[in-house]
């Protein structure tokens, strides 16, 4: 049952970002076309691209939550860290063609031929601000509840869209004001704000799939926890490597010399009872005795 939780909770956060992302994409369209806006209507573009962002989440999740088999004897976690890649690279396309339609606008010169946006783009742009602000938090709390990279990913996906709106927001208020040309460079503005998202994400989840340690203030309290067990003389190793939302933990202990196996073996379960109740991400913590 807990092995399905977080499933079910995943998967009702996408279909509610896919339903958001759906409305708010047609809605900005439409009033990107209406109110000649490229900076909305590229910012739609974006929100449009959410939806199979979220749909790749979705997958992600339903294959890293399958239990461990003969094939893949350490379960499939890292199916999440395949899904934020392939978010990641939708990410980062979106984001340069973006750039690239703003570029050409901005060095063609011809900003006498750019429509200046109307006003229904500047509410487009600030209905966008606080509906994709409220998705990042949504599913971002829910991210760390059930401990999804994924989701994780898909939340940073969504304030990259925030951040965007407030790029298209500023560009579409300097056109009105009689400066056209800065509703592209708003989408020079919103390209690299997506592009950085997308490097992050990227960053993140190739980490997980190379067997990257944790933080050092995870294993500071790792350490400390080890220390803190009675017949523990010392910690003579500690070796910790992510796996997708997971973590494996190798520890050596020194034990006194001359105890008997039985008490030897007590104390290392000691050991790793005591990291995987104190760190829930943890799957598997191994435990090694050196005689001190």
């Amino acid at each position: 049952m807990k092995s399905q939780e977080p499933k079910a909770v995943a998967m009702r956060v996408s279909l509610i970002s896919i339903a958001v992302n759906l409305l708010l994409s047609v809605f900005k369209l439409l009033a990107g076309i209406f109110a000649s806006s490229g900076a909305m209507i590229s910012d739609s573009i974006h929100s449009a691209s959410d939806v199979f962002s979220t749909i790749i989440v979705m997958i992600g999740v339903q294959l890293a939550g399958r239990a461990a088999d003969d094939s893949h004897q350490y379960g499939h976690e890292r199916f999440e860290c395949i899904a934020s890649i392939a978010l990641s690279i939708i990410l980062l396309e979106t984001g340069l063609l973006i750039g690239w339609n703003g570029l050409k606008t901005i060095f063609s010169g011809a900003y006498e031929s750019i429509p200046v946006p109307g006003v229904l783009a500047l509410i487009a742009a600030v209905v966008s601000i606080a509906v994709k602000e409220w998705m990042f938090w949504y599913t971002r709390a829910a991210a760390k509840r059930i401990n999804s990279s994924a989701l994780m990913a898909d939340a940073w996906h969504h304030r990259s869209d925030s951040l965007s709106s407030i790029g298209a927001l500023v560009g579409i208020g300097f056109s009105l004001a009689g400066f056209p040309v800065m509703d592209s460079v708003a989408s020079v503005v919103i390209c690299i704000f997506i592009v950085k998202a997308a490097v992050d994400i990227f960053k993140d989840a190739a980490g997980k799939m190379v067997d990257q340690a944790c933080d050092p203030e995870t294993i500071q309290e790792m350490t400390q926890v080890i220390q803190d067990q009675p017949g523990v003389i010392r910690l003579d190793l500690l070796h910790t490597r992510l796996f997708g939302s997971k973590i494996y933990v190798d520890a050596e202990i020194a034990v006194q010399g001359d105890l008997p196996l039985r008490q030897a073996h007590a104390i290392a379960e000691k050991v790793h009872h005591a990291i995987e109740t104190s760190f829930p991400m943890v799957k598997h913590c191994m435990v090694h005795v050196n005689p001190d």
